[in-house]
Order: C-alpha cells, then sequence, then structure tokens
C-alpha cells in the first residue's frame, strides 16, 4: 500500500515533515480512504495518524568529556577560551609567586646563608612585586653577592 499523498497532508496537518509522520498499523485500511484535511484531522483526533517523538541530543559524549576533564584532561589551547586571567583570577596569581618567593628567602635565612638586614630587604621588595619569579630572585642574590657559603657543605663534599 501506497501512502504518500496522506502522508504529505497528514505532514502539513502536524505541522512536522514527513519522516516524521506516522501511522497506526491497525488502522491502516481507513488511513487509505483518506483524502482530505478533514478527514486526516479526524484521524488525528482518533490517534490513527500521530507524530513521531521528537529527538533529543545524546549526553553520553558529554558525560564522557566531563569525566576525561574531572581526570585533569582536555585542558590544552584549542579548548581555552578567554584571556589566562579569565582562567586564573589575577590575586591567586600572585599570591602563588609571593608565597614561593618568601618560601625561597626563609628556607635560605634558615641555613644562615643571608643576613637578616638582607632578608628583611629582600621580603619587602618581593612585597612591593620587585622580582618577576623565584629565577629572577635567585639570580639578584646572586648578582648581590647576598649568599653566604656555608663552610660545613665544603667540608662534606671533600671527605
Amino acid at each position: 500500500m501506497r501512502f504518500g499523498p496522506q502522508k504529505r497532508i497528514a505532514a502539513r496537518v502536524l505541522g512536522v515533515g514527513r519522516n516524521k509522520v506516522k501511522f497506526n498499523q491497525d488502522r491502516l485500511e481507513d488511513i487509505k480512504e483518506a483524502l482530505t484535511k478533514a478527514d486526516i484531522r479526524g484521524l488525528v483526533k482518533e490517534k490513527a495518524v500521530y507524530k513521531s517523538g521528537k529527538n533529543s541530543q545524546s549526553r553520553s559524549k558529554a558525560r564522557k568529556r566531563l569525566l576525561q576533564k574531572k581526570k585533569g584532561r582536555q585542558h590544552g589551547h584549542g579548548s581555552r577560551e578567554g584571556r589566562i586571567g579569565g582562567r586564573i583570577n589575577k590575586k591567586r596569581v600572585w599570591m602563588n609567586k609571593v608565597r614561593s618567593q618568601r618560601k625561597i628567602i626563609k628556607g635560605v635565612k634558615e641555613k644562615n646563608q643571608i643576613k637578616n638586614e638582607d632578608y628583611k630587604q629582600l621580603y619587602s621588595k618581593i612585597k612591593g612585586g620587585f622580582f618577576r619569579s623565584k629565577r629572577h630572585l635567585i639570580m639578584y642574590m646572586e648578582e648581590k653577592n647576598l649568599l653566604k657559603k656555608n663552610d660545613t657543605t665544603k667540608k662534606k663534599k671533600t671527605e
């Protein structure tokens, strides 16, 4: 049996495409006799002609992606949007930088490789944002000869 005209009219009546129109298999004889829009509307009321459900977008790939992101993956350059300031807060960057620099001068002070006055001077420079990074801080200390060599380390190496 061919239901081309009925399908076309039903698609118009239901406001969907032809592929979305479905016919009740038990009522095929009635549907074949329907030739007008009014006939099709009557069949729609009787649920002999209906539209199939709306296809929804699958979330399976999204769930997999989320799982990968939880593991720390899929954060490469291609996935990033916006400036770095949008992803990492400027204050957080500052705090990390200052804390790491302060940790370095604290360790150097505990090993008695630096004078107390120099420590205070470096601390205030760090607070003022003088140093770009840990490496910059270490280079500065070496250039200004602020680091003292420990005699105990030399003895251990020669023995």
